[in-house]
């Protein structure tokens, strides 16, 4: 069986992706994937994986979390999904990286799932918006304390990436940008559902209208409507020409108002991202979706 894991970050889809994936189970569950609610298996697989951290795997952890979610046997396809599944906001930051304990927190699931084939998607963010969202779900009470002294430049999402790879050079890896998601949406669920590149899907353009006027999005459905037939590739261009027209932009300026960040900080930690970005991509066994 396939288990795909997906592990956030804190702080980027908002469950969007699990709760479309779950708007389109029984059509995923006609290809054979399973996309149980994640409020029945969140805390039992938090709590087995911080057992896990201390004395090992039960060898009935694998029954028990599909007992538990009812997993229907004829799937081939497990898709579970945390932003917490490598600790929680408070963790996502130690030992001057980030998430430190995802390589560990890894060989867990496949400790629970020792015979299966494991896959991990994951989103990331700039972490000029990335930290700043997280201080206050910490006990923090400043970026300082909460990245202990590190300067934030220091921090790449390229460590995070090529430690488990290291640890796991086997499990194919599927990483996106968060700030591109509107416009990878549709490839991004088609990927993580297992579905075909040109599949249908409910929601597959919800993230565009909640950026996009209300003209706008009357427009660009009549017009997608029109064309069926389109490619992805096809669809990104028009999804970006309706954008440049229709776009709200307060719902795509993030306004950062931290004490001691100045505007010349958040530009190098935005710079140093894109940096970052072209480094993950190139990390043996990443598939990175981009626009």
């Amino acid at each position: 069986m396939q288990v795909v894991i997906h592990a956030g970050a804190h702080m980027t889809d908002d469950d969007r992706l699990i709760q479309c994936l779950l708007e389109n189970k029984e059509r995923l569950s006609a290809i054979g994937t399973d996309v149980p609610d994640p409020r029945v298996y969140r805390k039992l697989l938090r709590d087995i994986l911080n057992a896990a951290m201390k004395s090992g795997i039960n060898d009935e952890a694998r029954d028990i979390v599909l007992d538990t979610i009812n997993h229907d046997p004829a799937a081939d396809r497990l898709i579970l999904s945390n932003q917490g599944f490598f600790g929680t906001q408070k963790m996502a930051v130690g030992q001057g990286q980030l998430y430190p304990q995802a390589a560990a927190r890894m060989e867990a699931f496949r400790q629970i799932f020792p015979n299966d084939d494991i896959e991990f998607f994951v989103g990331l963010r700039d972490l000029a918006t990335f930290f700043p969202a997280i201080l206050p779900k910490t006990p923090f009470e400043t970026m300082t304390d909460m990245l202990n002294g590190v300067d934030p430049g220091a921090f790449r999402w390229t460590d995070m990436v090529r430690r488990l790879r290291e640890a796991h050079p086997d499990m194919p890896m599927t990483i996106w940008c968060n700030e591109d998601t509107p416009l990878i949406w549709g490839q991004v669920v088609r990927e993580l559902a297992g579905l075909d590149p040109n599949a249908s899907f409910q929601g597959e353009y919800m993230l565009i209208k909640e950026i996009m006027t209300g003209e706008g999005v009357q427009r660009f459905e009549t017009y997608m409507a029109s064309q069926p037939d389109m490619t992805e590739i096809q669809k990104r261009r028009v999804i970006v020409a309706f954008l440049d027209k229709f776009v709200k932009e307060e719902e795509i300026e993030e306004e950062l108002d931290l004490p001691g960040w100045s505007e010349e900080l958040i530009d190098r930690l935005s710079e140093i991202y894109d940096e970052d970005v072209f480094e993950v991509a190139r990390v043996s066994g990443v598939n990175m979706i981009a626009p």
